[in-house]
């Protein structure tokens, strides 16, 4: 079986000839180039075709998410293992959802993160006890409810039957300016950016219904 193939992308010297220290003792990895930031991490993986790429997340001139990102769409088999020093879910869920393979910290002991790479360029995901406690949480958080007022829900219906900003201040008696502000917050609410997605929205959660609206 041929060896895993392996680049480390760190800013820091240390932590790469601490890293590359872990790999060159055994002959199940070869380490094929190494970064120092996000820019420099997209052409080493073009030049190496690496089998994983163990990325740290912050680092400069471009975020390791973006870095995660982009090497999805220039090199889609790439596998992407995140060794990293933050275990929130401001870190955590962008890079997940941006195709991350696995999610592991930087305690973690040589063994498990040999065990780790190897794991990660099967495609199996690795993540650590506490990254792995970020994501249940948020799997079994409720989603907040988006609710509108009863005066945002009617400028939403008046919307759905074509009325412009005009139309609903006329027949509201509000003016355009409170019409728009109105819209701004359905748009927050709903999380779309105009009009014809706010209905969408709306009529597929239930805020409003064709028989009753129509």
């Amino acid at each position: 079986m041929p060896p895993i193939r392996l680049i480390i992308v760190d800013d820091h010297p240390i932590v790469r000839d601490g890293l590359r220290g872990i790999f060159a003792a055994d002959a199940g990895f070869e380490v094929v180039g190494e970064a120092a930031d996000g820019p420099e991490a997209l052409a080493v993986a073009l030049r190496t075709d690496p089998d994983v790429v163990l990325l740290d997340l912050r680092m400069p001139r471009m975020s390791g998410v973006e870095v995660i990102r982009r090497l999805r769409e220039q090199t889609p088999g790439i596998h992407v293992l995140v060794l990293t020093t933050f275990d929130d879910d401001a870190d955590v869920l962008p890079a997940i959802e941006q195709g991350a393979t696995g999610y592991l910290l930087k305690d973690t002991p040589r063994a498990d993160l040999r065990r780790a790479v190897l794991a990660a360029s099967r495609g199996e995901t690795v993540l650590s006890p506490t990254v792995a406690g970020v994501l249940t949480a948020k799997d079994r958080a409720p989603e907040a409810p988006r609710t509108l007022s009863r005066r945002e829900l009617e400028v939403l219906k008046l919307i759905a039957r074509g009325a412009t900003n005009r139309d609903i201040a006329g027949k509201l008696f509000i003016t355009e300016a409170t019409v728009k502000t109105h819209l701004l917050h359905v748009f927050a609410k709903l999380q779309v950016k105009d009009r014809a997605a706010a209905v969408a929205a709306a009529y597929e959660i239930g805020l409003l219904r064709p028989a009753a609206d129509g």
